[in-house]
């Protein structure tokens, strides 16, 4: 197993620290506000990453998963994994950290992988269970889809038609193997 501070990559939560700086095609021009608030207990946990907006720091990355827990200091740390090359191929690991953007829903954070930079993280829909998640932030150049195990395709699809009705363009999406 290799660690890679410098990964910024799976799942979710990498790209937002980049946000600012990229410019890219975005698959929804007008992204919506967050559907609901989130209760952060419930989200924390393991969530594998259904599908994806590709882009170059999670490149040839294949079973995606990103673990949230609470830190002693009020933050949350996040570990995402990725398989380069394939679901059995070797890890890499990032290790973050994101803090509450808006106290009053919880829905949107701030997650950084390097220093002082931040980048959004907004979780736009999630299951009352908290078995899924779509997760974006307001340039829409970022989209994933997360559930708490690798999804069937009747659950991908369900997921995908709900990015859909929220204005993503989901031929964009990149679906992630798991093994």
């Amino acid at each position: 197993m290799r660690r890679l501070p410098g990964l910024i990559a799976a799942t979710l939560l990498t790209a937002t620290a980049t946000t600012a700086c990229v410019s890219g095609p975005s698959g929804n021009p007008n992204p919506p506000q967050p559907a609901k608030a989130v209760d952060l207990d419930r989200y924390a946990g393991l969530w594998y990453e259904a599908a994806r907006y590709d882009m170059r720091f999670e490149k040839g990355c294949d079973g995606v998963t990103a673990e949230y827990s609470k830190r002693p200091d009020g933050l949350i740390r996040v570990l995402n994994t990725c398989r380069q090359g394939g679901p059995t191929g070797p890890v890499k690991i990032a290790e973050g950290k994101a803090k509450v953007a808006d106290p009053v829903t919880k829905a949107k954070l701030k997650v950084s992988f390097f220093g002082p930079f931040f980048g959004d993280y907004w979780v736009m829909d999630h299951a009352e269970d908290y078995s899924w998640s779509i997760v974006g932030e307001g340039s829409g150049r970022y989209l994933w889809l997360l559930t708490r195990k690798p999804p069937t395709p009747a659950e991908l699809k369900a997921l995908t038609d709900r990015a859909k009705a929220m204005g993503y363009d989901v031929s964009m999406l990149r679906v992630t193997k798991h093994s």
